[in-house]
C-alpha cells in the first residue's frame, strides 16, 4: 500500500512540474516557418449519383460521337458478346460489338428515361 502512494506521488509531482515549466526554445532555423495558408471553403460533397442520373448526364455531349459512347462506356462497362442477347434493359446494352448499335441503343433508352431532380 505503501508502496502504491510513493508510486503515485511521484508520478503527480513530476507531471506537475513538468507543466510549470515553459517549452524549451526551439534550435534557430535556417529557413523561417512557412505561413499558414487560409484554407478554401470546402465544396460541398456531392451526393453520388444513381446509374441513370450519371447516363442522362451524358445526353449533354454531342449526339452520335465518340465522347457520348465513351461517357455511356464509363457508366456501364462494354462486355461484347458474339450473339448478343435480345435488349430488354439498358444493360443489355453493353453485349453489342460495334460502337454505332451501342451508341443507338444507350440513346433509345437514356432519352427515354424520366428527368431526375437535381
Amino acid at each position: 500500500m505503501r508502496m502504491t502512494a510513493l508510486l503515485l506521488a511521484v508520478v503527480c509531482s513530476t507531471a506537475a512540474v513538468a507543466q510549470d515549466r515553459p517549452a524549451a526554445p526551439a534550435a534557430p532555423a535556417a529557413k523561417p516557418a512557412a505561413q499558414a495558408k487560409p484554407k478554401a471553403a470546402p465544396a460541398k460533397p456531392k451526393p453520388p449519383q444513381s446509374i441513370a442520373g450519371r447516363l442522362q448526364a451524358c445526353l449533354e455531349i454531342d449526339d452520335a460521337t465518340k465522347e457520348r459512347l465513351n461517357c455511356y462506356d464509363a457508366v456501364i462497362a462494354p462486355a461484347p458478346k458474339p450473339k448478343p442477347p435480345a435488349v430488354k434493359g439498358v444493360m443489355d446494352c453493353r453485349a453489342f460489338k460495334e460502337e454505332d448499335e451501342r451508341l443507338g441503343c444507350f440513346n433509345g433508352f437514356v432519352e427515354k428515361l424520366p428527368k431526375l431532380p437535381q
